[in-house]
């Protein structure tokens, strides 16, 4: 006796839908049927069998005999899946060749350099996907934000990051709030080839990062799990511009600080 469930399963993995499946094994049990019989047979109304037989005789799977209300429908030998199988993938092959054809231009029309893109990218593994856009910077990235929150969300990413940006002689200046992570961090500039601005928590802080590189713009929400890229030269340049304006007065309150915290003569 054949499997019934496996023979649909195979069926399915052939690319037929779950109904196709049924009526085709239905159909090929009966031998032969009116739409009423092979419904029956399938467990399915006979409307939704009416256009299902319909669908399989466009496949040339199945045949119809005579006219209604004495139609009566036989499937055809299960070589002629392997036919229909056959012509699809000869269908698709030519498919491909004229998408190989267009491909120039589609991607000419996707690469305009004048278009800002915009990419959302979610998850714990979205976040470093977003970050590691930072490595591929050819000048030094500008960044503003929260340590905690950066080094809470991805405690492991960060343990090698730092070591990997230097070592493609990648610079930052960053604008940190002042916390006791962000001076431990600030504390190794020097050889992460970083220039650190500290500002008064309690006013700056900031939760989600800001990093401007290139014609990209890098936002994280670490605590939403979201990162965003933006890729556009006059919007990263207007960034840029922004960022140097703050980087101006975060060094001053930088400076500020130190200066009232040092000893006097």
């Amino acid at each position: 006796m054949p499997n019934i469930f496996q023979l649909h399963q195979t069926l399915q993995a052939l690319n037929f839908s779950d109904k196709e499946a049924k009526i085709y094994l239905a159909l090929l049990d009966l031998g032969k049927g009116t739409a009423s019989q092979v419904a029956r047979r399938a467990g399915l109304n006979r409307s939704t069998t009416y256009v299902i037989l319909d669908i399989l005789a466009s496949k040339n799977l199945v045949n119809m005999l005579g006219k209604e209300p004495k139609q009566e429908y036989t499937a055809e030998s299960p070589q002629k899946i392997l036919e229909y199988l056959k012509n699809q993938l000869e269908k698709d092959h030519l498919y491909i060749q004229e998408a190989e054809k267009v491909m120039p231009e589609l991607e000419s029309m996707h690469n305009k350099t004048d278009r800002p893109k915009v990419k959302f990218y979610e998850g714990e593994q979205g976040l470093i996907e977003v970050y590691e856009t930072t490595l591929t910077s050819h000048e030094d990235i500008r960044g503003y934000g929260g340590v905690e929150d950066m080094r809470t969300a991805l405690p492991k990413y960060f343990e090698t990051y730092m070591a990997r940006r230097t070592g493609k002689d990648i610079g930052i200046r960053a604008i940190f709030a002042d916390t006791p992570k962000a001076r431990e961090l600030a504390a190794e500039d020097k050889w992460q080839k970083r220039e650190s601005a500290l500002v008064p928590a309690d006013k700056y802080y900031s939760s989600p990062e800001f990093n401007v590189f290139d014609d990209k713009i890098m936002i994280v929400s670490y605590r939403e799990k979201l990162g965003i890229i933006v890729e556009s030269r006059e919007i990263a340049d207007g960034f840029k511009k922004l960022f140097d304006l703050a980087w101006i007065e975060a060094k001053k309150l930088d400076n500020l600080k130190d200066a009232k915290t040092s000893p006097a003569p």
